[in-house]
């Protein structure tokens, strides 16, 4: 069984990427990630919102500072500094250890960071660069085309200050998905991930002060991402990478299905251990024998041949199954 796939020109052994995450955050475990299987890895993110949060902390934890404000800024310059530089050598240290592709990730607030962490990715070897864009609305006068220019604006100075091909993580709070991944593709993206994850707040009544909750995914997210896959796959001319929600050989097989060129595991892989990467594997091998497919390409979106399958993926409301049946959403 082949399961060999491309991704913005990258040549895959099989559609399994492991996501940005602590599991990319070191050579070792890149290293690890490969001899488990894995088709490619995306580091871990570069924020800058962190280097800046690091670099402040520093500060506020020497009185000195106190005493030179002149300093302060000359030292969160140093500081940052050193975030993005281990960073660099971490892309350049894996690219020498592994010969799977090293996708980066970075993620900015500043316009110019944008371009120059993606210049100095370039330069460190990486093969390519998923763009891990998150604005949250400033305030209620911004408009939902100021935001959505704002990506596009993004990815194009990007694009055009560095040569790498460039993936989107989209989020799913857009109005209008189409309309904005077609925006973000023509602003010179190569590839779409969906979806983003994002950090999700919580309060302890008990306790009365604010926490989080579900750091890790559960397999039934995977429908969102999924339904979006098999819409966009059929309409838009990109390779769309999954993410969210999948965590076993099904949920890749159902992603690939709809139309995916590769999929993000994450989550599965924290609660499992990397080698896990080999299990799900081996059991798109068994599905794929059993049903007859040699390679990918030979299932890739065919639930999109039935034109009857559209009208299911733009389907919102629960509709009567027969007759007499009723499908209901069952509410604990």
């Amino acid at each position: 069984m082949n399961l060999e796939t491309t991704l913005m020109g990258l040549h895959l052994h099989n559609p399994i990427i492991v996501g940005s995450s602590s599991l990319t955050a070191t050579v070792k475990n890149v290293e690890l990630c490969e001899e488990a299987g894995a088709g490619a890895v995306v580091l871990k993110s570069l924020y800058e919102e962190q280097i800046l949060a690091d670099s402040q902390e520093g500060i506020e934890q020497d009185d000195m500072y106190q005493w030179y404000p002149e300093a302060m800024e000359y030292v969160r310059s140093l500081s940052a500094e050193h975030s993005v530089d281990q960073y660099l050598d971490l892309i350049v240290r894996c690219k020498k250890s592994v010969k799977i592709p090293v996708i980066a990730s970075i993620n900015c607030y500043n316009a110019k960071k944008w371009v120059d962490f993606a210049s100095e990715v370039e330069k460190a070897g990486a093969d390519a660069l998923e763009l891990n864009i998150s604005i949250f609305p400033e305030n209620e006068r911004q408009t939902a085309l100021e935001l959505e220019t704002r990506y596009y604006d993004i990815v194009s100075s990007i694009k055009t200050n560095c040569s790498l091909p460039l993936s989107v993580k989209l989020n799913t709070y857009f109005t209008n998905i189409k309309l904005v991944s077609t925006g973000i593709l023509k602003s010179g993206a190569s590839s779409l991930v969906l979806f983003n994850r994002y950090y999700r707040p919580d309060i302890d009544i008990d306790n009365l002060h604010m926490t989080t909750r579900d750091a890790l995914s559960g397999p039934e997210e995977i429908t969102q991402s999924l339904r979006w896959v098999g819409l966009l796959s059929k309409r838009l001319n990109c390779e769309i990478v999954a993410s969210t929600g999948i965590h076993d050989a099904s949920g890749i097989i159902k992603q690939i299905l709809a139309g995916a060129m590769a999929t993000q595991v994450c989550s599965v892989l924290y609660e499992n251990g990397i080698s896990y990467i080999g299990d799900m594997i081996s059991d798109i091998r068994a599905w794929m024998k059993r049903k007859g497919f040699n390679k990918i390409e030979d299932f890739r979106g065919y639930i999109n041949k039935d034109p009857h399958n559209t009208m299911i993926w733009e389907r919102i409301h629960y509709m009567k199954k027969s007759s007499g049946d009723i499908i209901k959403p069952i509410l604990n």
